[in-house]
């Protein structure tokens, strides 16, 4: 059995997710414990397989709405290529893509997006909207879902859960008047 998209075994490209998947993840683990970040980790692979963008949130730290994971990987990724457009590639990202990011993907041809945790307040995949293979545009991304979600899911989930207690810990010091 193969991949349509890249007459690979499905075993090889299953494996291939999963290296890659680990590095996003990692890159996921750097932004928060770096950077106190929400943990979110992105890699851009070119269609020969080698790396050409890495991302991680960066939003509080570069007072930058726009600074997400996939978005800070594709701009890493367009400056290797010397375009802005990516066809051949894939990005692996720990978390389902919001709209801005789907978009931008969408803009630059990405050819496929392997992501981990859905994310189903603002998921623009499949939770919320589905941007990627939408009939309106004039380029569809291949996606695949829930590699790694359950260490990807349990990292977003444990850093939320850390969050909420600490706010709870600050209004219980200080109550207001």
């Amino acid at each position: 059995m193969t991949n349509a998209a890249s007459d690979a075994p499905v075993d090889a490209v299953r494996e291939d997710d999963l290296r890659w998947m680990r590095e996003a993840l990692a890159l996921a683990e750097s932004a928060r414990d770096v950077l106190g970040e929400v943990p979110v980790g992105a890699v851009l692979v070119d269609a020969q397989g080698q790396c050409i963008g890495r991302g991680m949130n960066r939003t509080i730290s570069d007072h930058d709405p726009t600074a997400h994971a996939e978005i800070i990987a594709l701009r890493a990724a367009g400056q290797t290529a010397a375009n802005y457009r990516l066809p051949g590639s894939t990005l692996y990202v720990t978390l389902e893509p919001c709209a801005m990011c789907a978009m931008a993907l969408v803009h630059a041809r990405v050819a496929r997006v392997v992501y981990a945790a859905d994310d189903p307040k603002t998921g623009a995949v499949h939770s919320v909207f589905e941007l990627l293979q939408s009939e309106h545009h004039n380029h569809r991304i291949e996606v695949s879902a829930g590699v790694l979600a359950d260490d990807c899911g349990s990292m977003l989930r444990d850093f939320f859960r850390a969050r909420r207690g600490r706010k709870l810990a600050l209004t219980s010091e200080n109550p207001s008047p």
